[in-house]
């Protein structure tokens, strides 16, 4: 038993040992994996930290590089710092010129108390303020402006007298505004709608106001529908809504509109921007030579840009994320040095034309043919300045279509005789009887000496001490007999006269099958469709008579029938029984309206809706 106790020791020392080594393993183990743990947790410390650097470095870097991409629109704030160089801030005044000591804080009594009526610096701020805003205008109201001059590129002085064209060589300072119809200050600039072109020439007999559009063609005929017409375009007098019932009962109502509305529907009544449209005086006018000779003529402005319109999509993209898209544009256009330009040109017919033209040479919503009397060139329009204020020189710009120099005469065109009265009337009212002062409305090229006085707003010395009466005995301003208007003859007998029966569908159909291609008629059915799904079925109805519109209208309410909408009294509508009956107006009209040559072509795109032939026949039948 003795005898067994080494070995018991020698193994209770072996274990002893092994234990420790173990141990030591595992202590060592255990450091090493501690080793592991820190280091990849420096390792993820590190790497977050280096991230972390990184991302703050790049994000520096791209606001700053964000901040670099701005345009000059959006820099104006920065660049008219940057002009001020190392002048010192001027001293703050109030409106009469006294300075202010505080402008953050009240005149008061007592920290706590009331203010004070002796507060002039309030209530001179207060007073302006709650007078800031003039009426906005009642059609054009969202608007772009710029300026710069007007060069004669080619001789028309065998037409025209005016100084405006007196030389080949000679420019002439001009204002422009560009603007939508019917939407207000603060509305979108890529909604489909017809778009302002004013020019404002300054020339040495004063101020020459052309007043376009970028379409040549108009709603209406006669200035007694244009109050109904714009009251139509805007919004419903008790849901304050733009209302398509409202809009198209009008259109509908007056055929003679479907020019323009074709017009309005196409491509082009997106134009992207400002600079790429073109322009055009819309009206007929009269030139007068020196030798007195006259002829009609009207005026075109075409875009050295090229034509670029948006996409549906496009528009109402921007119409939600850059509303001022085309103020915007025009704007850093000018800013970069690339300045926009137009060709101007004219077209001219004779007395003797007109007389025996086929239709009303006066007619706002047709055009002259180009083939029959073509584009003359007379020179360029180039904008190279943007407004130093825009409330200053583009809100009270004030265009009117009376402000015409010597040479330049009005047409017996309708329209044009009511926006003579219209539009100086509304200036008038919106920035009153003395708005000609204005240094944008100004004819400063030109002395202005006549017998008017005083008014609200008079700007100048009132013409000092000079009579103002007329005639008198002190040598005050005299007529000018050269500067007669010319002659005509009127022979007709006083009356009203209906115009809404003249060819309204002659122009709108070469429209559709001679200028647009398929793709951009697709369109045009589409966005007609699009538009006109809004209104009453009744209304949609009367659009698409045969007896009151052409072909692409009706195939414009086939498309939306498709869309299976409710009819007023809350019922699905018979789908088949509408589907049918527009075809019935899309096939009458074609037999009835249509060029032989153009019926296969049009059955063909009948066809594609997939109509079976033998239900057809039964309907025509």
């Amino acid at each position: 038993m003795y005898d067994q106790q080494p070995v018991f020791g020698l193994v209770l020392s072996l274990q002893s040992r092994k234990w420790v080594r173990s141990r030591r393993r595992g202590a060592e183990q255990r450091r090493a994996l501690s080793r592991k743990k820190f280091w990849r947790r420096y390792k993820t410390i590190a790497v977050f930290c280096a991230q972390h650097i990184l991302h703050s470095v790049w994000s520096k870097h791209r606001i700053v590089k964000m901040a670099d991409d701005r345009d000059k629109a959006t820099d104006q704030m920065k660049t008219w710092k940057a002009n001020r160089g190392s002048q010192k801030p001027d001293v703050l005044t109030t409106g009469g010129g006294h300075p202010v000591g505080d402008k953050l804080n009240l005149q008061t009594a007592g920290p706590r108390g009331p203010l004070l009526v002796q507060d002039v610096v309030f209530t001179d701020e207060m007073a302006h303020f709650d007078r800031e805003r003039i009426p906005e205008r009642v059609v054009h109201a969202k608007g772009a402006g710029a300026f710069g001059y007007f060069e004669v590129t080619h001789d028309i002085t065998r037409y025209c007298k005016a100084k405006v064209f007196e030389h080949v060589g000679k420019t002439t300072p001009i204002a422009v505004r560009f603007s939508t119809v019917a939407g207000e200050s603060g509305s979108a600039d890529t909604v489909r709608d017809p778009r302002g072109f004013a020019v404002k020439f300054y020339t040495e007999d004063g101020n020459w106001d052309l007043t376009g559009n970028n379409t040549p063609i108009f709603f209406i005929r006669d200035a007694m529908l244009f109050p109904s017409f714009i009251h139509s375009q805007k919004r419903n007098p008790q849901t304050h809504m733009k209302d398509p019932d409202m809009v198209w009962d009008f259109w509908s109502l007056r055929p003679e509109s479907l020019h323009q509305v074709s017009f309005l529907f196409s491509d082009r009544g997106l134009p992207d921007g400002h600079r790429h449209m073109n322009g055009y005086g819309s009206h007929t006018f009269k030139l007068v030579n020196a030798d007195g000779e006259r002829v009609y003529c009207k005026f075109h402005y075409k875009t050295d840009q090229g034509i670029k319109n948006l996409t549906v999509e496009e528009a109402d993209r921007l119409a939600a994320t850059n509303p001022d898209y085309g103020i915007a544009d025009l704007f850093n256009a000018i800013a970069n040095g690339n300045y926009p330009s137009w060709t101007f040109y004219i077209q001219v017919m004779t007395f003797e034309q007109a007389e025996k033209f086929r239709f009303n040479p006066f007619d706002l919503t047709k055009v002259w043919s180009h083939k029959e009397y073509p584009l003359i060139p007379v020179g360029k329009l180039v904008l190279n300045r943007n407004p130093v204020n825009y409330f200053a020189e583009v809100e009270q710009a004030a265009f009117d279509p009376s402000n015409m120099p010597p040479g330049i005469e009005p047409s017996p065109d309708k329209m044009l005789q009511g926006r003579l009265f219209s539009y100086p009337d509304t200036h008038r009212h919106r920035l009153g009887a003395n708005y000609l002062q204005i240094p944008v409305n100004c004819p400063f090229r030109a002395r202005v000496a006549n017998y008017q006085r005083d008014g609200p707003m008079c700007m100048h010395d009132n013409q000092g001490g000079a009579p103002n009466y007329y005639p008198n005995s002190f040598s005050a301003p005299e007529t000018q007999p050269q500067f007669m208007e010319s002659k005509f003859q009127v022979s007709a007998d006083v009356a009203r006269y209906n115009s809404s029966d003249e060819d309204n569908v002659t122009q709108v159909r070469t429209f559709y099958t001679q200028v647009l291609n398929e793709e951009e008629r697709q369109r045009l059915c589409q966005n007609l469709a699009g538009s006109l799904k809004g209104a009453q079925l009744f209304i949609q109805k009367r659009m698409v008579s045969p007896s009151t519109t052409v072909s692409h209208f009706a195939v414009a309410h086939s498309l939306l029938v498709h869309r299976c909408r409710k009819t007023e009294c809350g019922k699905a509508t018979d789908f088949f029984y509408v589907y049918f009956c527009n075809l019935h107006i899309v096939l009458t009209f074609i037999l009835m309206f249509t060029p032989g040559f153009l019926v296969s072509t049009l059955c063909s795109d009948v066809c594609k809706l997939k109509i079976n032939y033998c239900v057809c026949s039964n309907i025509l039948l």
